[in-house]
């Protein structure tokens, strides 16, 4: 450490004598102008200095004359020029290399080896790239910060291992000199060094590059930069991507459409909804008149669905554009769509149309999970196709098989959704009801995850025993629906326990009215009464139970998002 520290000082003192000392004349002779040449301290790998060659009493007369050599500008021409790997392997065996021009070697060697699918262990192992990783490791600190950057992505991509000496010299280069890096480089560097620090070294550089970027972050000016520290950094660093949803804000004008999606995405994976950035992005995207790509439309749906962001101009173009796309899909894009819009809640009947044709033109062509995927979104939106008795028919057809080996959860959510679609038949109730299958379920399961999972159970076993006369069971026990609905009977939510209040005092007689009843089928009906047929006159609600009578009950399905609010009436 000390010896590169006097390295550093010594170079950086030979530079100001250079400054202070050199004749314009010599400057002129280079192919850099003055502003370039000292442009950084590591603009100079091309110049030859000594600090020896520097005496207090030097006189003008005298001096080195400092040059740029043209074997110099030669080989940076050849790196240029060379059309493959062979000759640009053969260049330091012909000419001599700077540790920058070696530098700018390897990044293009990398660069073809990935181009080209060549081996990089065959490339790894040639003495000729390992005499260009020893020459960058001895002058590392002549290479210049945009090479030095590039090189440390290329290692990584032909997989040099982590303990290389050569890449950790790279990486601690780089950490010396990370507040000297322009914020472009930063940013390039935070873009691909995330998916690749594993050692503990690589993780405090990393967290050092997080640091660098949350104190300079008011030096960014442009959208690009913006979109890759909020997709790479921003999950590490709540700070940081406060910061940069300001900075996004600011710049959102200037957001193209894939940049809105790449934010857009980075937002929704961090369940961050920041509505002023995206009302911001929305405003801007409806503006821009361009082609989209499938790609970008899903992504956007996606995004919103996920933040619960209602933007009805939004929904309408992503519906518009992807409505002649869908014969083009594929049938995870197909999935994704669906659930994407059905998680917005936003159903475009001409939209769904396409979706559920195309599902019954390539139902052979789709796995079970997307089907079942596909189901639950239905259900979701309550949405019946057109081409309904043929759709489901394919559907069935394609999931009967494969009942057996779905996942439980997964099997609830699919049999609960086709009930909501009155679609369910006796195989799929008759699988879920099975008093081993529902043990599985309930048991060991997380007390939330449970709670809800046995709240579907009851409803898939009330349409059973309501809506299925054809099926001959088994249902669930009596003593599972009474402790499952227990918990729902004993807990009313404030709106529950206002509505019973509110409706208490309208009728005036409690005598006449109860809540919190159970059926026979499970559900808990929140309130009834009994009204005469001219429905004015209230009865006690345990004296009368005539065919003449209505019942009115308010079902307790606060809880479900879909059956919320459903009232139960009924002839008695």
């Amino acid at each position: 450490m000390a010896a590169r520290l006097i390295q550093r000082c010594t170079r950086h003192l030979s530079i100001s004598f250079l400054n202070v000392s050199a004749p314009a004349t010599v400057l002129t002779a280079c192919r850099w102008s003055p502003a370039e040449l000292y442009q950084s301290s590591t603009s100079l790998a091309g110049i030859h200095t000594s600090f020896r060659q520097h005496t207090p009493d030097l006189t003008p007369a005298t001096e080195h004359t400092y040059t740029c050599q043209p074997e110099h500008v030669k080989v940076d021409e050849l790196i240029e020029s060379a059309l493959n790997t062979e000759e640009l392997l053969q260049i330091p065996s012909e000419h001599m290399v700077t540790g920058n021009q070696a530098a700018a070697l390897l990044n293009r060697l990398c660069r073809n080896i990935v181009e080209q699918n060549l081996d990089a262990q065959d490339v790894l192992k040639d003495s000729r790239f390992q005499h260009l990783l020893n020459a960058v490791n001895g002058q590392i600190s002549s290479v210049w910060n945009g090479n030095l950057v590039s090189l440390l992505r290329n290692l990584f991509v032909i997989r040099v291992d982590a303990n290389n000496r050569v890449l950790r010299s790279v990486e601690n280069e780089i950490h010396w000199r990370l507040r000297r890096l322009s914020l472009k480089n930063l940013a390039w560097l935070a873009g691909y060094y995330t998916s690749y620090a594993q050692t503990d070294g690589q993780k405090v550089l990393l967290s050092d590059i997080i640091k660098n970027v949350e104190l300079r972050w008011t030096e960014i000016t442009d959208a690009k930069t913006v979109t890759t520290l909020m997709t790479k950094l921003g999950p590490l660093s709540s700070v940081l991507m406060g910061r940069l949803e300001d900075k996004g804000l600011e710049l959102a004008e200037f957001f193209t459409p894939e940049d809105t999606r790449k934010v857009v995405l980075a937002l929704a994976m961090q369940n961050r909804r920041s509505i002023p950035l995206l009302r911001a992005l929305s405003y801007h995207f409806m503006q821009k008149h361009c082609d989209l790509k499938t790609g970008v439309l899903i992504d956007m749906a996606f995004a919103y669905g996920k933040l619960n962001f209602q933007q009805t101009q939004v929904f309408q173009r992503l519906a518009a554009e992807l409505l002649p796309r869908v014969p083009e899909l594929s049938p995870m894009d197909v999935m994704r769509c669906t659930k994407s819009f059905a998680y917005l809640k936003w159903l475009n009947l001409p939209l769904f149309e396409a979706l559920a044709q195309y599902v019954h033109e390539h139902c052979d062509k789709m796995t079970e999970m997307q089907l079942c995927n596909i189901i639950m979104a239905f259900a979701r939106l309550n949405y019946q196709p057109t081409i309904g008795e043929a759709f489901y028919a394919k559907i069935h057809e394609k999931l009967s098989t494969a009942l057996v080996e779905m996942e439980p959860f997964l099997l609830v959510d699919l049999v609960w959704s086709l009930c909501i679609l009155q679609q369910v038949n006796p195989l799929y109730l008759s699988k879920v009801l099975d008093h081993h299958f529902f043990q599985r379920i309930t048991e060991g399961t997380q007390a939330q995850k449970g709670e809800n999972y046995k709240l579907k159970l009851v409803h898939i076993n009330a349409t059973a025993q309501l809506e299925c006369s054809d099926y001959n069971g088994p249902y669930l026990p009596t003593h599972c629906l009474d402790s499952w609905t227990s918990v729902t009977r004993n807990n009313l939510s404030p709106l529950g326990s206002g509505v019973c209040e509110a409706l208490q005092t309208a009728v005036g007689d409690q005598t006449k009215c109860r809540c919190g009843v159970s059926t026979m089928y499970g559900w808990i009906i929140d309130w009834h009464l009994w009204l005469e047929n001219s429905h004015t006159t209230t009865l006690g609600v345990g004296t009368y139970w005539g065919a003449s009578l209505w019942l009115v009950g308010i079902c307790r399905l606060l809880d479900s998002w879909l059956w919320m609010f459903h009232t139960m009436i009924g002839w008695s």
